[in-house]
């Protein structure tokens, strides 16, 4: 079957979206195992999406059962429990190892009640094709909420996603046949790349590396990207929270709490995405999320203060091509 009549398979299988595509989604069902705190998750618009959205996801990738093979008992106990909990974002990639087929084992059921999130680091428009069917495919959905190109590090891949055959035209088709719904561009290296992408096209979304000791980079994210996203009025999901951990070593932050409430609290950040090792770190990063207030720009000062002589080490990332 040649890839026009894989499409139209993909067209024809579309279903209506329901209330995910009217803009809100649909309230939390009471579940049994209930977080010990009664607070609900803070909720917020996902910028020009129209879409209220918690303020905290589920990131599928990292060294987590999610990415990794032969973790899929793991792996469904933690799904399961991100929904029963609250998430309704999840976070996936065609390049996360198994993440999308174990998602795919388990969202389904509840996929109008979910924001759905792939991405595809494809620069040309059959790679990105290729990747997105393979994506529809393991997360056994026929739609997207959300697209994104992956990982966008340099000038020159902009250059690749919009040129002759680039991968551009195949989120335009997909959007086109409504097997995807909004699109957005991700990074954790260069913000000036970042920044061109939504500059040049009408992106819904950034998802961005922004943690509390980004404002020490050389090219912070925080003050790179975000007054752009506001002024275009993008959705600013941000991931890295917690640098894998490292942001929590002796000296630096006390815990998930500053980090997190660091970065919700930047003007424009929308939510974040964070990955997990387990269920019982699961939870205790929803009652995180449940718990936040806004901090008020002397705490945010006094965060960057703590994280002032381990930037480098919170920021190895940027590294990443």
């Amino acid at each position: 079957m040649n890839r026009t009549s894989r499409r139209n398979v993909l067209i024809g299988a579309i279903a209506t979206t329901g209330a995910i595509l009217s803009g809100k989604l649909i309230p939390e069902r009471k579940v049994d195992s209930q977080p010990s705190s009664t607070l609900e998750m803070p909720k917020t618009i996902l910028g020009k999406t129209g879409i209220e959205v918690p303020i905290f996801g589920l990131g599928g990738a990292g060294k987590t059962p999610l990415s990794n093979v032969g973790k899929e008992k793991e792996s469904v106990e933690i799904i399961e429990t991100a929904f029963e909990w609250g998430i309704r974002y999840f976070d996936t990639a065609s390049s996360y190892g198994p993440s999308e087929s174990y998602l795919g084992k388990v969202l389904p059921r509840y996929r109008q009640e979910i924001f759905l999130a792939s991405k595809t680091a494809a620069r040309d428009r059959d790679g990105a094709w290729h990747d997105l069917e393979q994506s529809l495919k393991r997360l056994d959905t026929n739609y997207l909420d959300l697209w994104q190109f992956h990982h966008v590090s340099l000038l020159e891949e902009l250059e690749r996603i919009f040129g002759k055959n680039g991968a551009i035209l195949a989120l335009q088709e997909a959007q086109e046949q409504k097997i995807v719904k909004f699109s957005g561009i991700t990074g954790h290296h260069e913000p000036d790349a970042i920044v061109a992408g939504l500059n040049r096209y009408p992106f819904d979304t950034t998802l961005i590396a922004i943690n509390a000791a980004d404002i020490h980079h050389p090219r912070p994210f925080s003050t790179g990207v975000l007054p752009v996203a506001k002024k275009l009025n993008v959705g600013v999901i941000g991931m890295k929270i917690p640098a894998y951990g490292r942001i929590f070593q002796p000296g630096v932050l006390k815990g998930m709490g500053q980090a997190m409430g660091y970065v919700l609290s930047l003007d424009r950040v929308h939510c974040c995405i964070i990955a997990t090792e387990s269920v019982e770190q699961l939870k205790s990063n929803i009652e995180v999320a449940r718990a936040f207030q806004s901090l008020s720009p002397q705490q945010l000062r006094e965060i960057e203060q703590l994280t002032a002589n381990a930037w480098e080490d919170n920021t190895f990332f940027r590294q990443w091509t």
